[in-house]
C-alpha cells in the first residue's frame, strides 16, 4: 500500500522546522504510528535525528541533484511499510537554485512532484495578523503547491497566538498548532549546522521532551489527516552512484560522519559491504578491503588527535598504493599535507596528496556543484558527471602539485575552474557527491 505524506516547510531558515519535524515525528512514534522521514537537500545531519525520532533510516531527496526516476525510487524504498511518511523541507519553501522549475532543489520542487500537502511553520516571534499575508502570499504563489495548515512557533502568550490564529482564519487554512516561545527545546548547533545527534548523551530524553511538547501543543489527528498519498510515477535500478568497491572500508568516528544514507543503501544494494573503521582511534582500513571512503565531517575539531595517528596515516598510504582511496570535504583535508586548526596551528596529516587546508581564516564555500572526472577514478571513468554540492569554511593554502580531480560548475552551469587532486589510486575533492548525473 503506498503511504500517505505530508511535507514540514519554513517561510525562511531558522523558523525552528527541524523541532518541529523531530516533536511531530516522536510524537506519531509514540502513538505507534508507523512514520518514516527524508530530508529535503544535502544535509548530513537532520536524517541522523529523523532516525533517532522514528527508529528507522531516513534519506536525503534532492530534486537538483538526483533525476527524477532515482527520487521516485528512493521515496518509494524509503516510505515502504509506513503509514505516514514525513519529508522535512530545507530553507524556505520556494528557496533553491536559479534554475528550471521542478529541478531548483527547492522543498517546493518535491511538493509538487510528489503531490504531497504543505505543513507551513511560521516563526511569529516578531509580529501579529502580519503572519496571515505571508501564509496567503505562500498559499497562492504556486498553484502545484498546496498548504495544508499552519504551525505558529515561538508563540509569545495565548492572546498574541488567538490573533494569529483568528487572521489566518480568514484564509480557510488551518491552523495546526500554536508552540510558545518558552516550550521550544533549542538544538545546539556548530559551524555547519547542529551538532551531530551521536554526540548528544541524552539524545533519547531530548526526543521524548519534543514529542511531549506536539502532544501538548499540536493537533496531530489534524496533521495526520492533511497527508495525502505518495505518488510515485517512475523507478529505477540505477544506483545513486555505483560502489567504488566490492569491499569499501569507511572512516567513521566523530571526525568522519557526513556520508549519505542514500549512497551506503544503494552501495550495499549493489551487493557491497561496508566496513566500517576509526581514524581518531589509530584504525587503517581492513587489509581485505579493496577501496577506502573517508567522507566529510569535523576534522578540524580534532586536528591534533588526528595527526598523531601515525598507524593509521602510514597504513593508509600503504593501502593508497595498490587500492583507491577517495576523501570528501573533511577526507580531503586529511589526504592533505598539512591542516591549520582555528587556532592557526599546523597539523600534519597524512600526505597522500599534495594540497594543505586551513580553518583560521573562515570563509563559506556553499552551493550545488556539477562534477565533470577528469580521470578515471574509483566514482566513475573519465568524462562521468557526478551532481552534488560544496559546503565548507575551510581554504586550499597550497593547492598542491597533484592532477586535477574534477572541472566543477555551479548550480547554472557556470564554470569554476578544476578542483580538488588526483595522485595514483588516490582522489580527494571538497565537492560531495549526491548522484550520478
Amino acid at each position: 500500500m503506498t503511504a500517505r505524506g505530508l511535507i514540514i516547510a519554513a517561510a525562511h531558515s531558522g523558523a525552528g522546522k527541524t523541532t518541529v519535524t523531530l516533536a511531530i515525528l516522536a510524537a506519531l512514534r509514540r502513538r505507534g504510528v508507523a512514520v518514516r522521514a527524508a530530508k529535503a537537500g544535502p544535509d548530513y545531519i537532520d536524517p541522523a535525528f529523523h532516525a533517532a525520532a522514528t527508529a528507522a533510516p531516513s534519506i536525503n531527496l534532492d530534486s537538483w541533484a538526483m533525476p527524477r526516476p532515482l527520487l521516485d525510487t528512493m521515496a518509494a524504498q524509503a516510505s515502504d511499510g509506513a503509514t505516514v511518511f514525513v519529508i522535512e523541507g530545507v530553507m524556505g519553501l520556494f528557496d533553491g537554485a536559479n534554475a528550471p522549475t521542478g529541478q531548483r532543489g527547492s522543498t517546493a520542487d518535491l511538493a509538487a512532484h510528489f503531490r504531497l500537502p504543505v505543513v507551513l511553520v511560521l516563526d511569529v516571534s516578531r509580529q501579529a495578523q502580519s503572519a496571515a499575508a505571508i501564509v496567503r502570499g505562500f498559499a497562492t504563489h504556486d498553484p502545484a503547491v498546496r498548504i495544508a495548515g499552519v504551525i505558529l512557533n515561538r508563540v509569545a502568550s495565548e492572546r498574541h497566538g488567538a490573533m494569529i490564529k483568528a487572521a489566518i482564519a480568514e484564509l480557510g487554512i488551518p491552523v495546526f498548532g500554536a508552540v510558545p516561545r518558552a516550550a521550544e527545546i533549542a538544538l545546539p548547533e556548530r559551524h555547519l549546522g547542529l551538532v551531530q545527534a551521536g554526540e548528544h548523551s541524552d539524545l533519547a530524553l531530548l526526543i521524548a521532551r519534543l514529542a511531549t511538547m506536539a502532544e501538548d501543543h499540536l493537533d496531530l489527528d489534524e496533521i495526520l489527516k492533511s497527508a495525502e498519498p505518495l505518488a510515485v510515477t517512475a523507478t529505477s535500478n540505477a544506483p545513486a552512484l555505483p560502489p567504488p568497491g566490492q569491499r569499501v572500508a569507511l572512516a567513521y568516528d566523530r571526525a568522519f560522519s557526513f556520508v549519505y544514507p542514500h549512497l551506503l543503501a544503494a552501495w550495499r544494494q549493489s551487493g557491497a559491504e561496508i566496513i566500517p573503521f576509526s581514524p581518531l582511534a589509530d584504525e587503517a582500513p581492513p587489509e581485505h578491503a579493496d577501496s577506502c571512503w573517508l567522507p566529510g565531517g569535523y576534522p578540524e575539531l580534532h586536528a591534533g588527535t588526528l595527526a598523531a595517528a601515525r598507524k593509521f596515516a602510514d597504513q593508509l598510504k600503504r593501502f593508497g598504493q595498490t587500492r583507491p582511496v577517495h576523501g570528501e570535504c573533511g577526507g580531503y583535508m586529511v589526504l592533505g599535507e598539512g591542516l591549520e586548526d582555528a587556532a592557526g596551528q599546523r597539523h600534519m596529516m597524512t600526505g597522500l596528496l599534495s594540497h594543505a587546508t586551513s580553518f583560521a581564516k573562515r570563509k563559506l564555500h556553499l552551493g550545488y556543484r556539477s562534477a565533470r572526472l577528469l580521470g578515471d577514478t574509483a566514482l566513475g571513468r573519465r568524462e562521468t558527471t557526478l551532481r552534488g554540492h560544496e559546503f565548507h569554511y575551510a581554504s586550499l593554502v597550497d593547492a598542491g602539485s597533484d592532477q586535477p580531480f574534477a572541472e566543477l560548475a555551479d548550480a547554472e552551469g557556470r564554470k569554476l575552474g578544476p578542483a580538488g587532486g588526483r595522485r595514483g589510486h588516490v582522489t580527494g575533492t571538497f565537492f560531495h557527491t549526491i548522484a550520478t548525473a
